[in-house]
């Protein structure tokens, strides 16, 4: 448990932290332009923009990892400058950030250790890590090693971390991009408590419903510069995102009644069985998905979604079954001969599946063409022709690119996902499969991400879109299907779907115990 003491003076005193005039420059770019904002205690505040507005720069200078150019910073009043993360985690200021910054061959409790001051013994720690999980519904086991984890599960080890260090006041930065709506709702009893403890948080989320259900103030960046102080609860989704764009976004919805094709994707009795005594084991899954359709899977992560995008996109062996691909069987799961047949794939986390992040940004955008012309000629690679076609996807993936020789990683996570799917889009003449697309991205990224897929359908492309959105699953698919331990619970047209029902499949009830109204 956190101490309860609250930790600051009460809403309408003075700010817990403040920022006055704030200011990062990048030779002639403007990344923070004279920020203004107040955090109180007992308050959720809410940091909203696209990608790019500004908002990762403003809270690596509030957490002592970059150097504003100008202005200052306050906390309680007086005037805080911060030589690093460890000066700020002292004052009690912690961090949750987007992308994870943990060991994969190290325990839970290992990397959890990692960030703490090390004052109390090992077996004392792994012993409060596992109490604080369990008592904010975070369950960790302190003894798996990282890498045998869900991306969802190594989220829970970076805020239940951030947790164990008692802050005064947190930021989260997207914190249920990779969480189940059920671990989501865990996440806003946790936070709730803290903000009835006296406690600040600084929340940075795409999802703008979540952002009206719990927070109490929203600033609001658009091209660097504050735009708007607002009420969130007092504001619709829709302002929100006109507030953050400075346009209206169109809901991407598929229409119904569009003719299909013949099968693009055949799946029969499909089973495989992990390679790690914690993964999940695919069952008999037998599907079909026609050109010019979109299939979504549905389902608590870590019931096999995973599983499922590898296997059918030649990453993981099958121990059964069969895949067609156009009416032809593949024989060997190899992903080269799945790109061969036309497949791209988005995978769930772009950074480390989707991307080699100490690679260039041309070295990545063309990655799946380094053996085709006019990339490659015969043994000659082609660096000319390679930045030519890095320019062209960055393009229609509408990425600015500063410097295309500069490490992926540098790009910002909305920027590197676009990336990502345009590349995959090239390759994709059969079908496309799409692993939790629109995590960690804003509302007009998501709107840009949909209309990709759209785009693909309409090319007679066949789609598989595997997310836990599932309002965005049931208007853009053509059918629905649940996915429970690795079974597939349902398959039915979206039109017949509901919330409720895909509800008790994604729990484990048969079709037959819960029909489709």
């Amino acid at each position: 448990m956190l101490d309860p003491t609250p930790t600051g003076p009460r809403p309408g005193g003075t700010p817990l932290l403040q920022t006055i005039g704030l200011t990062k420059r990048y030779g002639d770019f403007l990344a923070n332009d004279q920020i203004d904002i107040e955090i109180r205690p007992q308050q959720i505040h809410a940091l909203l923009g696209e990608n790019g507005a500004g908002k990762s720069t403003l809270v690596k200078i509030i957490y002592g990892l970059i150097q504003p150019s100008e202005g200052e910073m306050r906390w309680l009043g007086e005037k805080m400058v911060l030589s690093g993360p460890s000066e700020a985690r002292a004052r009690g200021i912690g961090m949750v950030f987007q992308h994870f910054s943990l060991f994969d061959n190290l325990t839970v409790a290992e990397n959890v250790a990692l960030g703490l001051d090390g004052k109390e013994s090992f077996k004392d720690m792994s012993a409060r890590l596992e109490q604080v999980s369990r008592t904010y519904g975070l369950p960790l086991d302190p003894r798996r090693e990282v890498w045998q984890l869900s991306v969802g599960e190594r989220q829970r080890i970076e805020i239940v971390r951030a947790l164990m260090q008692n802050p005064k006041f947190l930021i989260l930065d997207e914190p249920t991009a990779v969480l189940t709506p059920q671990e989501a709702d865990q996440l806003f009893v946790v936070l709730e408590r803290l903000k009835a403890e006296g406690r600040a948080i600084l929340y940075i989320s795409h999802k703008l419903e979540e952002v009206k259900r719990l927070c109490d103030t929203a600033t609001i960046l658009r091209g660097g510069k504050k735009v708007a102080t607002c009420n969130p609860q007092a504001e619709t989704a829709a302002s929100l995102a006109r507030m953050m764009v400075g346009a209206d976004i169109k809901e991407v919805k598929a229409p119904a009644g569009r003719k299909t094709t013949v099968p693009r994707l055949v799946v029969n009795d499909l089973s495989m069985e992990p390679d790690d005594p914690h993964g999940v084991r695919l069952q008999q899954i037998s599907l079909e998905l026609k050109g010019g359709e979109i299939l979504g899977i549905a389902g608590v992560a870590g019931n096999g979604q995973r599983e499922l995008s590898q296997v059918l996109t030649g990453l993981r062996a099958t121990t059964g079954g069969t895949i067609e691909i156009d009416g032809g069987a593949v024989e060997a799961q190899d992903s080269a001969i799945f790109v061969e047949r036309g497949i791209g794939h988005i995978p769930e986390d772009r950074l480390r599946s989707g991307l080699a992040p100490s690679l260039s940004v041309t070295d990545n955008a063309v990655l799946r063409e380094y053996n085709e012309p006019p990339v490659s000629r015969g043994p000659v690679f082609d660096t000319r022709a390679a930045d030519h076609l890095a320019h062209q996807i960055a393009e229609a993936a509408d990425v600015a690119v500063p410097d295309f020789g500069m490490p992926v990683r540098n790009l910002s996570g909305g920027n590197q996902q676009r990336l990502v799917a345009r590349r995959e889009m090239r390759i994709a003449s059969k079908v496309l499969v799409a692993a939790y697309p629109s995590r960690g991205l804003d509302v007009g990224a998501i709107n840009t991400m949909l209309r990709y897929f759209v785009e693909m359908r309409d090319r007679g492309v066949a789609v598989i879109l595997i997310s836990e959105e599932l309002e965005e699953l049931l208007n853009l698919s053509d059918r629905i299907a649940v996915l429970y331990e690795g079974r597939v619970m349902g398959d039915f047209p979206a039109e017949n779907a509901n919330l409720e029902t895909i509800g008790l499949l994604m729990g484990g009830r048969s079709q037959q115990a819960a029909p489709i109204q």
